[in-house]
C-alpha cells in the first residue's frame, strides 16, 4: 500500500501515558462529512500500537466505549498490515463499571487485589475486556486471539498482544473488537471496534490496483433510551438524524475501493448505491477478508453483523448525487427491526480530499493459498447443529444434535472435538423465528447449501446468515458449510456463536477444541 497524507506517526502512540485518559473523544454530529479512521501502517514488517480502552458517559446520557491511542483525541485506528507482518498491541484497560464502581472497589482494582493472570482469567464483569481479531487465521492462544479465558482487568498493567499475520493469510478486510462474555454487546455497540487490513488484494483482484481506498465502519449507535430499538446506524461515527445524513465526498466519477465493516449488534445490512432512486452497479471484489475468485457486478450487497464487503464504486458526475441506502432486511417474526434507511449522500466535489491510502498501482499476480480448493475437497466428518431460543427470546442456544441445549458456560468442556487436518461439513439448522448470523473463530468456510439447495459459490466466509423458521413449517431452514481445519493455526480451543451480540452474550455460543494432527 502507498501511504499518503492522513497516516499518523507511530511515534505519537507512545506519548500518552497510562492514567491520563478519562473520556472518549467527541464524535461527529449528524450531517457531518465522513472522514476515514486514522490509518496506522506497518513499517519494515512490524506495527506496534498502544491502545487504551475507555468508557465515558456522554451529555446525552449514553455510555461510549472507545479504543484510544495517541494523544487521546481520536479513536479506533485502522491497522494496515501485510502477510508475514508482526503486530503488537499494548492494551490498557481504563474501563469504569457502568454500575458505578465504589471508591473501595476502585482502590482494590488499582492495588491489583482483584486481578489475576490475564491468561487464566479472573472472572469477567462490566469493566473487563480483551480483543478478538475477527476473521484473522491466527492461533487461539493467549496474547494472540484467545477470548475464552483472556481477561484484562481495569487498572492492571498493559496487556501485550503479539501476533504474526500468516504469510499465506488472504489479503482483505478484517476487524478487531472486545469479546468479554456477557459484555461484548455493551462495549461494541458503545463504539469499541476498528478495521484491520491485510494488504495485497490487488494481486488477486487487479481491478483494485491504483484505486483510492475508503474504510467505512458501520456502527449501531444508541440514542437516549438505550435499547436497540432506539439506535441509528452510523458511518465512521457519523449518524443520520431525520433529514441530516452523513456526507461522503468524492471527486466526480472517481473510482474508489470501499472497504465496509458491519460492526453493529443486530443490523443485517442490504446496501445499495442509488442514483435518483435506482441502484447503481458496484463491483464486489471481496467478502469477509478474502478476495473473490471472480469480481461480480452487483446492485446490492448484504452484510450480516460482523461481515465485511469490499466493493469498487464509481462516484456521481459533477452535477449528480448518489445515496448510500440500506434497503432493510427481513429478520423474521421474532427478529430485531431492520428497516430501510438512507445512510449517506454521496456528493461530487472537485475539492474532495484525497483518501489517505491508495492501492499499489502495480500488481504481483498471485493465487489464494490458504483454504484453496475447499469447496471441492472431500469431507471426513459430518456434523449437525441447531439454533434455538426459549423464554420468549431471552435465552439462546447453539446445540450439537444429540447433546442437551445449554447456555454458554466458559468452564464447560468443548461441545466439538476434532483434529488439525480435518475437513468437515456442518449443517446448521434454525429452529427459531428470527434470523441468526453464525460465526466461527480462527478460520473460514464455504457455504455449500441453503435449505438443501447448492449455492455453487466457492466464496469463503467467516460469518453467514442462517434463515429464520416461519414457526409452522415441518422443515427447519438450514445452511451447510464446509469447514477447513487443515492449517496448524487452528490447533487449540476457540468459539463459534451467533454474532447478534445479545444472542452471543445471552448464551448462543459454544467451544470447539482442535487437537494436533496425529
Amino acid at each position: 500500500m502507498r501511504n499518503s497524507l492522513g497516516l499518523l506517526s507511530l511515534v505519537a502512540l507512545s506519548t500518552f501515558a497510562a492514567g491520563q485518559i478519562e473520556m472518549c473523544p467527541p464524535r461527529p454530529t449528524a450531517g457531518s462529512i465522513v472522514v476515514d479512521p486514522p490509518q496506522l501502517a506497518s513499517q519494515n514488517g512490524a506495527l506496534s500500537v498502544d491502545l487504551t480502552m475507555v468508557n465515558s458517559l456522554g451529555s446525552d446520557g449514553i455510555w461510549n466505549y472507545c479504543y484510544i491511542y495517541g494523544d487521546g483525541s481520536t479513536e479506533a485506528p485502522t491497522l494496515l498490515l501485510n502477510p508475514g507482518d508482526h503486530l503488537t498491541i499494548n492494551l490498557t484497560n481504563h474501563l469504569t463499571d457502568t454500575n458505578h464502581v465504589t471508591p473501595h472497589r476502585q482502590s482494590h482494582m488499582m492495588e491489583g487485589a482483584l486481578s489475576s493472570d490475564p491468561c487464566q482469567g479472573g472472572g469477567m464483569d462490566a469493566a473487563s475486556t480483551n480483543i478478538h481479531f475477527h476473521g484473522l487465521n491466527i492461533p487461539p492462544a493467549c496474547h494472540q486471539d484467545e477470548v475464552i479465558k483472556t481477561t484484562v482487568q481495569p487498572y492492571s498493567p498493559p496487556f501485550r498482544y503479539t501476533i504474526q499475520i500468516p504469510a499465506n493469510d488472504p489479503p482483505g478486510l478484517y476487524w478487531y473488537h472486545p469479546h468479554p462474555h456477557g459484555f461484548t454487546k455493551t462495549q461494541v455497540i458503545g463504539g469499541a471496534a476498528g478495521a484491520l487490513i491485510v494488504g495485497g488484494i490487488e494481486n488477486l483482484r487487479p481491478e483494485t490496483a491504483g484505486l483510492p481506498q475508503r474504510v467505512f465502519v458501520l456502527r449501531q449507535q444508541l440514542l437516549p433510551g438505550g435499547s436497540d430499538e432506539s439506535s441509528v446506524l452510523s458511518i465512521n461515527f457519523v449518524p443520520y438524524q431525520e433529514t441530516l445524513y452523513a456526507r461522503i465526498l468524492m471527486k466526480p466519477q472517481e473510482k474508489q475501493l470501499w472497504r465496509m465493516v458491519n460492526a453493529s449488534s443486530t443490523q443485517f445490512l442490504t446496501l445499495e448505491l442509488l442514483n435518483q432512486g435506482l441502484p447503481v452497479n458496484m463491483t464486489l471484489v471481496g467478502l469477509d477478508g478474502i478476495p473473490l475468485q471472480e469480481a461480480r457486478q452487483v446492485s446490492s450487497v448484504v452484510i450480516p453483523p460482523a461481515g465485511r464487503a469490499e466493493v469498487i464504486v464509481q462516484g456521481p458526475p459533477q452535477d449528480g448525487l448518489y445515496q448510500l441506502f440500506n434497503a432493510g432486511f427481513d429478520t423474521g417474526p421474532g427478529g430485531d427491526p431492520n428497516p430501510a434507511v438512507l445512510l449517506a449522500n454521496v456528493i461530487p466535489s472537485t475539492n474532495a480530499p484525497d483518501p489517505p491510502v491508495h492501492m499499489p498501482a502495480t500488481t504481483k499476480p498471485a493465487k489464494l493459498e490458504r483454504f484453496a480448493g475447499l469447496a471441492e475437497k472431500t469431507p471426513n466428518q459430518q456434523r449437525k447443529l441447531y439454533l434455538s431460543e426459549r423464554d420468549d427470546g431471552t435465552k439462546f442456544f447453539i446445540t450439537v444434535e444429540g447433546q442437551k441445549p445449554r447456555l454458554y458456560e466458559p468452564n464447560e468442556p468443548p461441545a466439538i472435538v476434532t483434529r488439525q487436518g480435518s475437513i468437515e461439513d456442518w449443517t446448521i439448522e434454525n429452529r427459531s423465528t428470527e434470523v441468526h448470523a453464525f460465526h466461527l473463530h480462527q478460520l473460514h468456510f464455504v457455504l455449500l447449501e441453503i435449505n438443501g439447495k447448492p449455492t455453487n459459490d466457492p466464496s469463503l466466509r467467516d460469518t453467514i446468515i442462517v434463515p429464520y423458521w416461519d414457526g409452522t413449517s415441518g422443515h427447519y431452514p438450514s445452511v451447510k458449510l464446509r469447514v477447513d481445519f487443515r492449517d496448524p493455526e487452528t490447533v487449540g480451543t476457540f468459539l463459534y456463536h451467533c454474532h447478534i451480540l445479545d444472542h452471543e452474550d445471552g448464551g448462543m455460543m459454544a467451544k470447539i477444541k482442535v487437537l494436533p494432527a496425529q
